[in-house]
């Protein structure tokens, strides 16, 4: 092999930005491959996770009119983490490079030479970072940065302001596939590789066509599943809470006392139900936590398999 690029993109319900998608980045690839940065072998690899729409009807059109197409077809819907693992694992053998992003066309698509030139310059990892997020709403840029900060605070260490665009060398994905977790939760599990990694900033666009694939409530899961999947700090945290609430329950208990003993009655019943129920809103959050641990251990010890491939288009 001589520098094959592999771009692998997961497709779910995209038959409307599909056509567009594939015509930008045959047109990067064939740029790169004038340039002599890539091998004319390099190829686009969409993955169908399980769309319901014409997703790998068009894939399979792409692939039989012109081969630089790959396609990778789910057996069922396993959500995006799992489908773009599964495109990276089938390209991990065919390639010596390996970019993933999205099939909305948000990643900005020109950012896929710089990262190639960090990947000769020896960097095994290249994350694609967002410059800014001037374009945002308040909220949408108050929860996309919170959810960094509240990520790496509670012990999931990910690259702000990084999603899913970044460059993987061969031997990263390699590395990539020893970690054999069910639970996927990619942004932090490729920082834990190591190796040589380096950063190419990007201005993120509009989606071209389409719904987004992650809604708020779906971005709220997807966090989740990060820190539980990445940390044990939550129940730590839980010991901490548990001890400091034991503490003022023992204050209490001797200001009690020393309140019946100075003969004064004891305070009355509101502050009783206000602590009733704080300490069994605790409760039943903690056990929530832990539930969500014991969950995540029933789903490894059970080894399913994270994706099953139905077919594969790829042609040398």
């Amino acid at each position: 092999m001589n520098d094959i690029l592999y771009i692998v993109v997961p497709c779910y319900n995209e038959e409307e930005v599909l056509p567009e998608t594939s015509k930008r980045l045959k047109a990067k690839l064939e740029s790169l491959m004038g340039a002599g940065k890539i091998s004319r072998d390099s190829r686009i690899m969409f993955v169908n996770d399980g769309s319901r729409d014409r997703t790998w009807e068009l894939i399979a059109r792409l692939h039989a009119t012109d081969h630089i197409f790959s396609g990778v077809n789910l057996t069922r819907n396993r959500g995006h983490q799992n489908a773009l693992l599964a495109g990276l694992m089938t390209a991990k053998d065919l390639c010596d490079m390996a970019i993933s992003m999205d099939a909305d066309l948000q990643d900005d698509v020109d950012a896929v030479d710089a990262m190639v030139d960090k990947f000769h310059a020896g960097c095994d990892i290249v994350y694609g970072v967002r410059s800014s997020r001037e374009k945002d709403t308040f909220f949408k840029r108050f929860t996309a940065e919170g959810f960094y900060r509240v990520m790496n605070f509670l012990g999931a260490e990910t690259v702000f302001n990084h999603a899913d665009y970044r460059l993987l060398s061969r031997r990263a994905l390699e590395g990539l596939s020893e970690f054999r977790e069910v639970n996927l939760f990619l942004r932090g599990i490729v920082p834990m590789i190591g190796y040589t990694t380096a950063t190419v900033e990007y201005e993120r666009g509009e989606r071209f066509a389409g719904e987004s694939k992650y809604p708020l409530k779906k971005m709220l899961s997807f966090a989740m599943e990060g820190i539980t999947s990445l940390s044990t700090k939550p129940i730590r945290y839980i010991t901490m809470l548990g001890f400091l609430i034991f503490v003022i329950a023992i204050a209490m208990l001797v200001y009690s006392i020393v309140r019946w003993a100075m003969g004064h009655t004891i305070l009355g019943w509101a502050s009783v139900m206000c602590s009733v129920w704080a300490i069994g809103g605790l409760i039943l959050l903690s056990l929530g936590v832990i539930g969500e641990y014991i969950g995540k251990i029933y789903l490894e010890t059970k080894g399913r398999p994270r994706f099953l491939i139905e077919d594969v288009l790829d042609e040398k």
